[in-house]
């Protein structure tokens, strides 16, 4: 059935109805009270489906501080005991205004997005970046309002430049699908930056840059190749196969216990390049180049440091 769900009030009046033609049918007679009785159950339940107190923490774009604080718990369990993530250089860190970090694309899914807000937004007093999220996984019905609740914004500059303008950080990947879709025998190979689409919204905005290295979540849902060619003609590009994706069907999505590391660099000021910065394409292909070498430079150091990828 197409067409968007039905809400909990016509559910209950649709059960509500049910119910009055039931009690129709077979009389007020006392064997009956039991089933009623279940029937009004079930429509006091359905008429709190999807159903709580809206936050008035709920931003323009969707981020809900209480779906936050409740998911606190999971993500906590995620970075101490599932992944064991290491965080350096959070000196790094501006202690206020927005800011734009820029990190290494990891995997299909954003975990990486996830747990670099929830980093930052340990060391800023809970405020939390936005992390921009590809297209494709905007069109997923159940997976976008969780990100959306979580802090993640469709990847776009026009989101981006809203961000920054009203004073919110945002994590942007620039590798885009490149390095979303690396087989894992390239994992770690920083991708090409696009065209500085990053760069110009720094210089535009004049917010600092700070390039951050992430390890470990590459080998947290690893690609071992791409199946292409067969599932061409049903729209998709693509169906990648992990170690355990599809053999277990959808618990293959579950990430495996890589142990992740994370490094945050030194912020890059994009006005030491002078107020036409964003239109010198030169000056903007120098910095978009200087951006990706550092982080490409900063993974090989965590690499190095991190002996075993699950010990």
């Amino acid at each position: 059935m197409s067409g968007a769900p039905e809400s909990p009030d016509l559910l209950e009046s649709a059960l509500a109805a049910f119910t009055g033609r039931v009690r129709e049918r077979v009389g007020h007679e006392a064997e009956t009270d039991e089933l009623f009785e279940w029937f009004e159950q079930l429509r006091r339940t359905a008429g709190a489906i999807g159903v709580r107190e809206r936050s008035g923490e709920i931003d323009d774009f969707g981020m809900d501080r209480e779906y936050i604080r409740e998911a606190a718990p999971i993500l906590d369990l995620l970075r101490t005991r599932w992944w064991r993530i290491a965080v350096g250089g959070t000196d790094a860190i501006p202690p206020e205004g927005p800011v734009l970090f820029v990190a290494n694309r990891s995997g299909l899914l954003p975990w990486d997005g996830l747990m670099l807000a929830d980093e930052v937004a340990r060391r800023r007093d809970g405020d939390r970046p936005r992390f921009l999220i590809a297209d494709w996984l905007i069109t997923l019905p159940w997976v976008q309002p969780s990100l959306a609740r979580l802090g993640g914004v469709r990847a776009c500059r026009e989101n981006a430049l809203r961000l920054l303008q009203t004073g919110r950080s945002v994590i942007a990947f620039p590798e885009g699908a490149k390095g979303a879709t690396k087989v894992y025998r390239e994992r770690y190979r920083v991708q090409r930056f696009g065209r500085g689409g990053v760069v110009r919204l720094a210089a535009d905005l004049g917010v600092p840059l700070v390039p951050v290295a992430i390890v470990g979540a590459e080998e947290a849902n690893p690609i071992l190749f791409k199946v292409e060619r067969a599932v061409r003609p049903f729209g998709i590009p693509f169906v990648p196969v992990t170690p355990t994706f599809p053999w277990l069907g959808p618990l293959g999505l579950l990430p495996l216990p890589a142990h992740w590391r994370i490094a945050f660099g030194e912020p890059i000021d994009p006005a030491r390049f002078g107020v036409d910065a964003a239109s010198d394409e030169i000056a903007v292909a120098r910095l978009n180049e200087e951006l990706r070498r550092q982080i490409q430079q900063q993974l090989r150091v965590l690499l190095r440091e991190r002996p075993n990828a699950f010990g």
